[in-house]
């Protein structure tokens, strides 16, 4: 099992990619496989309308897998997340993100490359990477594109879960809806706004919005990538960060 479930509805207009791992559906390396694979079987021309990214359970994500994060397992790991972000930006429909509960750290990511986000109000969103000793490449790429750059500096530096009303405000969160309204609050705007359009516009148009940040972000996501690996998985910092988590302990920092 992969930990992502596929599901269709209205007749294969609507994809719905599940992340269905309890508990707090953790990202894995098997997982972004299995979001890779059912992502590279959409082509154009099936009459997909709209791609949503979901979770199971109360909680989008915990975040990714820690324990894949050692260094003898990161760079396979952030490499195949990178890719992720990359097919996200590339999906051949509108893609929606789905977000309730905790939503942080990768799987946090993996929503930063959705072209919207409907969120419930009891969602809290967030990039805690900083307390392990590290920081998220894609969204260090992708937040200053979506909320500012002031914005993502708290994000990525304060490493805080702030509540789905910051995100709204900060043009994030397109839509905040109570937990039991919110699968019906994807499912109206699905039927007023996309349904009605030809999915051959809508995967043209999406590719058109994205423009800019697909020119822009693959470079940024390489030079990221580099200096997680070349540079700060060579601290001391990052692989105590990583074992103290791991261990359940406080970190004993070198600040080096």
């Amino acid at each position: 099992m992969s930990g992502l479930r596929v599901e269709t509805g209205r007749g294969g207009a609507h994809l719905r990619l599940i992340l269905d791992r309890p508990k707090g559906n953790i990202v894995t390396a098997e997982m972004i496989g299995g979001l890779r694979d059912a992502l590279a079987a959409v082509r154009s021309g099936t009459g997909v309308k709209l791609i949503t990214l979901e979770a199971a359970g109360p909680h989008f994500s915990y975040g990714a897998s820690v324990e894949e994060h050692v260094a003898d397992r990161i760079a396979g790991v952030l490499s195949e997340l990178n890719g992720a972000v990359m097919d996200l930006l590339h999906a051949p429909a509108p893609t929606l993100a789905v977000v309730r509960g905790r939503c942080l750290g990768g799987g946090f990511e993996l929503v930063l490359a959705c072209d919207m986000v409907f969120a419930a109000e009891d969602a809290v969103l967030g990039v805690p990477e900083v307390a392990l000793g590290v920081f998220p490449p894609a969204a260090a790429a992708l937040l200053p594109l979506r909320v500012g750059t002031s914005r993502a500096a708290r994000a990525v530096l304060g490493g805080e879960a702030l509540p789905v009303e910051w995100w709204a405000a900060a043009g994030l969160v397109d839509r905040v809806a109570a937990p039991a309204l919110l699968d019906s609050a994807v499912d109206e705007w699905f039927a007023t706004t996309l349904a009605p359009r030809s999915a051959a516009a809508l995967a043209h148009a999406a590719e058109a919005a994205r423009a800019g940040t697909v020119r822009v972000v693959p470079a940024l996501l390489a030079d990221l990538e580099r200096q997680y690996l070349d540079r700060l998985m060579r601290t001391h910092d990052a692989s105590e960060g990583i074992a103290a988590f791991i261990e359940r302990r406080p970190p004993q920092w070198r600040n080096a």
